[in-house]
């Protein structure tokens, strides 16, 4: 892999300190690797070096960084079976299935999604980096549906580009207790860190956090629940867990934002990105790819609907 260059500039009316500016930037790299990337010389401002992260940009400052190449990833390649909706040479497009993590992280060293791809397509290694070879966006470890992985660091930064523009269109469908405050809405609430529990996201109403838009759709009404559809227009972590949970009306199933007893007997999180719209390298138009709703939440409906 290459050495990459990317060009950023403030556009906001105030000063940005530097490692945050670039955390909001750089969503793929983790805020440790951005201020590495700072101390060891990989972010210019204006022109000049800079090494400190909490460097303070003035508004209209550019800024240039530096990735650095992957180094050869440690990582081993594991028979796990994928269910692939689509693949090409330049990128594989998998259903994932509820409970599978997608990259190994502390407690999950192996049976993640990133090393099934791995399994069946070596050719990924080192794509994009390291520890997250291929991967050009995240689910959440109980979210099912459709995740997208580059082949080659080409089409990773064709990618990866359209998800910072927000050009990609992501689609998730949600069943959640209550109901919604309005059929359909717009839920513009910030959101950061939890500043108690530090795993958590929430709505950052009182200090700073990125910006998170999500749009809702209501598909079905039951007496105590609502079947919705929900267009995310940010891709912040736990996004529209926390949005709804802001609501009043969070996921069925997801007891760290929601009930810690679900609502329904249901052992995962009632969410599922069915849907994604995005410009594949060699098309002129954006291509849809679509996961069918997981048999154990089709049952749930079902269920719903049988005692309706």
């Amino acid at each position: 892999m290459s050495e990459e260059t990317i060009i950023l500039h403030n556009q906001t009316e105030r000063e940005f300190r530097l490692d945050k500016f670039l955390a909001e930037h750089l969503e793929e790299h983790s805020r440790s690797y951005i201020q590495k990337l700072i101390t060891e010389g990989g972010v210019s401002v204006d022109g000049f070096p800079i090494y400190k992260k909490a460097e303070l940009l003035n508004p209209g400052a550019e800024v240039e960084v530096t990735i650095p190449p992957a180094k050869e990833t440690m990582l081993v390649g594991e028979d796990i079976p994928l269910d692939i909706l689509f693949e090409n040479d330049d990128l594989i497009v998998i259903n994932k299935s509820a409970g599978m993590v997608v990259h190994p992280a502390l407690g999950h060293s192996s049976g993640t999604l990133v090393q099934a791809v791995l399994g069946y397509a070596p050719e990924i290694e080192g794509v994009g980096g390291i520890k997250r070879p291929g991967l050009v966006h995240r689910l959440d470890q109980n979210t099912s549906g459709v995740i997208m992985l580059a082949k080659n660091d080409r089409a990773h930064q064709f990618l990866q580009g359209q998800f910072q523009a927000r050009s990609v269109d992501k689609q998730y469908l949600a069943l959640v207790d209550g109901r919604p405050p309005t059929p359909q809405g717009r839920v513009e609430v910030a959101i950061g860190r939890d500043s108690k529990f530090r795993q958590r996201m929430a709505p950052a109403l009182d200090r700073d956090g990125k910006e998170a838009i999500s749009e809702y759709f209501t598909q079905e009404v039951f007496p105590e629940h609502t079947y919705i559809k929900v267009s995310i227009l940010t891709g912040r972590t736990h996004q529209i867990r926390v949005h709804m949970a802001f609501l009043g009306c969070p996921v069925v199933g997801d007891t760290v934002y929601g009930r810690k007893n679900p609502s329904i007997k249901i052992q995962r999180q009632f969410l599922h990105a069915f849907r994604l719209s995005i410009l594949i390298p060699g098309d002129e138009e954006k291509r849809t790819f679509e996961a069918p709703l997981a048999n154990e939440l089709f049952e749930v409906l079902d269920l719903l609907r049988t005692n309706t």
